[in-house]
């Protein structure tokens, strides 16, 4: 198996509080690496050691095969980044941002400007300076920007902040485009937990900066299993009798509201029956399949994450 990234109980304190707490990530050559947790959770503080802005306390950094050192320069220069948000010179066009870019990495290959623009559909810009961009556009120049040198390691925090949906559609067609046909490996992070189920291969989910799980999707996926979603005018008298009618403890209430039934030997419509003939009003019944969500949310609901 060969590793672009691995850590090694990854610590980061600031004035004696640990922000980062003995991470230990592995992430395979060629896969998308979905990054999942709540704010100040210590994902952006993670990415930057891996980048070496930020030095950790303790703890140690491989990247491709080699231990990240204060003067790996090389290193770094096999990876492209987003970490917050992209900076520019505003008053610059897109073409010139990318062109000083690749002159400070010490890539001349004007030709993949135009190949990275077009990537993100920034094409016939030229005129229009940076600080006229939509937050959008500004986003996808940040991309373009990551990719232009043809990098290994991709690290993206946060990549599809301020795209409509169409264009979160566009780059998430890039990241697989670029995993599957350049065999780049991709580390980003999302709080939209839908695009990550749709592109990622492995998943990891940190909170107060501990690495509460590294899961692969397709073991999400078959750990999941189908439920009936129901809301009703009384959802406790509606939870009183699936357990105490139909002797179903495997369900969930959300939001006072929806109850989730995740019984397998009960049917949509014998579970309807039971309720009109109890005079419980169904507002809507539908059969759904479990999600990277709700597999996000069982871990909050288990403790593993704190709201």
């Amino acid at each position: 198996m060969t590793y672009i990234l691995r850590t090694t109980q990854l610590t980061k304190s600031y004035m004696g509080n640990e922000v980062v707490s003995n991470v230990n990530m592995k992430i395979k050559k060629g896969e998308i690496y979905g990054f999942l947790g709540p704010n100040g959770a210590g994902k952006t503080t993670i990415m930057k050691m891996i980048t070496n802005l930020v030095k950790p306390t303790s703890g140690e950094i491989e990247l491709f095969g080699e231990k990240l050192m204060n003067q790996s320069y090389h290193l770094l220069s096999r990876m492209g980044s987003i970490i917050e948000n992209p900076i520019f010179y505003d008053k610059l066009t897109a073409r010139k941002n990318l062109e000083l870019h690749c002159e400070y990495m010490g890539f001349h290959n004007k030709q993949a400007i135009d190949e990275a623009l077009g990537l993100v559909h920034l094409k016939n810009i030229d005129e229009k300076a940076v600080k006229d961009f939509s937050l959008g556009m500004k986003q996808r120049l940040g991309i373009a920007r990551a990719i232009v040198t043809k990098p290994e390691f991709l690290i993206l925090d946060e990549p599809i902040n301020g795209l409509d949906p169409v264009g979160i559609k566009e780059i998430r067609d890039l990241f697989k485009m670029l995993s599957k046909e350049y065999g780049i490996t991709i580390l980003v992070s999302s709080h939209i937990l839908g695009e990550i189920e749709k592109v990622a291969d492995t998943i990891a989910v940190i909170n107060n900066g501990k690495l509460i799980e590294e899961v692969t999707m397709e073991h999400v996926r078959e750990k999941n299993s189908d439920y009936i979603e129901l809301a009703t005018n009384d959802y406790k008298k509606t939870a009183y009798l699936l357990e105490h009618q139909l002797k179903i403890s495997n369900f969930r209430v959300i939001d006072n509201y929806f109850i989730r039934v995740y019984e397998s030997n009960i049917s949509q419509g014998e579970l309807s029956k039971m309720l009109i003939l109890n005079d419980v009003v169904i507002e809507s019944i539908h059969k759904k399949e479990s999600s990277l969500e709700d597999y996000f949310l069982s871990l909050l609901n288990r403790g593993g994450i704190s709201a």
